[in-house]
């Protein structure tokens, strides 16, 4: 008789993406045209949280429905693709009320409803190495779960029941509630243990300049750091690949050979994205003091992305609301090599020609009014100039 084999490998979750196209615009910085860009990072987000995707389904509206986000129509067609596809979950490119996520639950019946702000909690609790940073997204998670609770949270470490656990009449619900309110003011107090501590270490650091690397998600920060720095830190091609701070010591020769060269401290920090939940920006701040008391903000963008100026301007507003929003900047545009090499793909397409590097770098600096330097990190080029620039405020 043969023995019987078990296969021990994961199986994938299937998602279907929902996105919604608006005729008018919903919110500060918020463009009027949606476009299939938006539901390409969702992908990319629903991928680094360990999913696949097996379909798509967007909507234009003027504004969402306040029952379940999507309009009557929409919502048969994404019955229909869930019963062609069988997928695990359903994530919104939105924030979902708790009201919507119940009536979607109830529509669409056996599956997860998860919306971006939930996604990201998501991921950033799987990456989460540190104490810091998974005391952080704890707390994120419990401000986000507090409006949402059902008795679906079977994650939630409840209380045991028993004489003297509950008070009379007391539901389930409201035990987790108490739990949830319980472990935000346990956390929020040892997140500011650990921001005293912080603020000891940066003092006794003395007067060395401080520079931090900001930018969008996946823009080449970790490389740049390691770099400059010298070291091997996790950098990949992937989604809030870095959640803590780290700070380096990093100490550039002088490009006249006669004279000393200079010492820094370079720090690298938490990617920013669109439609980056208030929740994690608020956690993160403790994270983010790194970057708040620098002296220059080192700003890296993808400059192959084809929202590239979006992606600046998300990471400006974001600064902005953390108290960043005055520092001087060094703009960084990153992963030319690749904007090179998309163009000479897309020459067969009758797309434009790009515009020569010199004057592109012209123009940004001017639009900008900061100094603008186009590398490439990965192939360590133009990594000279990178340093100059920083000698120079130095």
């Amino acid at each position: 008789m043969k023995s019987k084999t078990f296969s021990t490998a994961v199986v994938q979750e299937k998602a279907i993406l929902v996105g919604v196209s608006y005729k008018v615009p919903i919110g500060v910085g918020e463009k009027v045209k949606y476009s299939d860009n938006y539901l390409d990072e969702l992908e990319s987000l629903v991928l680094t949280a360990g999913a696949a995707t097996v379909g798509r389904v967007m909507q234009r509206l003027e504004y969402p429905d306040p029952r379940t986000f999507i309009g009557k129509g929409k919502l048969e067609e994404l019955i229909n693709l869930k019963e062609i596809h069988q997928p695990d979950m359903i994530v919104f490119d939105e924030e979902l009320s708790p009201s919507q996520i119940r009536n979607l639950g109830e529509e669409l019946k056996d599956v997860k409803i998860i919306d971006r702000s939930a996604l990201i909690l998501d991921i950033f609790a799987k990456n989460a190495k540190t104490a810091q940073a998974k005391m952080q997204v704890d707390l994120a998670q419990c401000k986000y779960l507090l409006p949402r609770l059902t008795r679906m949270w079977t994650h939630l470490q409840k209380q045991k029941g028993g004489v003297g656990m509950r008070g009379p009449g007391e539901k389930e619900i409201e035990t987790d509630r108490r739990v949830i309110r319980d472990n935000i003011t346990r956390l929020t107090d040892k997140l500011k243990e650990i921001e005293k501590q912080g603020i000891v270490q940066r003092k006794n650091r003395g007067a060395m300049k401080r520079f931090a690397l900001v930018g969008y998600t996946n823009a080449g920060k970790s490389t740049i750091m390691n770099l400059l720095a010298g070291e091997k830190l996790l950098a990949e091609d992937k989604l809030f690949a870095t959640l803590d701070a780290t700070v380096r010591k990093v100490y550039l020769p002088n490009p006249d050979e006669t004279k000393q060269g200079v010492t820094f401290l370079l720090s690298d920090t938490v990617g920013f994205i669109r439609k980056l939940p208030t929740l994690l920006i608020e956690s993160f701040k403790s994270t983010l003091a790194e970057a708040i008391e620098a002296d220059v903000l080192i700003h890296v963008a993808d400059f192959s992305h084809p929202q590239l100026e979006e992606h600046i301007q998300i990471v400006k507003n974001t600064l902005h609301e953390i108290g960043m929003g005055n520092k001087p900047v060094i703009l960084v545009f990153n992963k030319v090599d690749k904007y090179l090499e998309d163009y000479e793909l897309s020459r067969d397409k009758n797309f434009d020609p790009p515009m020569d590097l010199d004057k592109l770098k012209k123009a940004w600096i001017a639009k900008e009014n900061t100094p603008v330097v186009l590398i490439s990190a990965t192939q360590k080029e133009n990594i000279d100039e990178l340093k100059n620039r920083i000698f120079a405020y130095l």
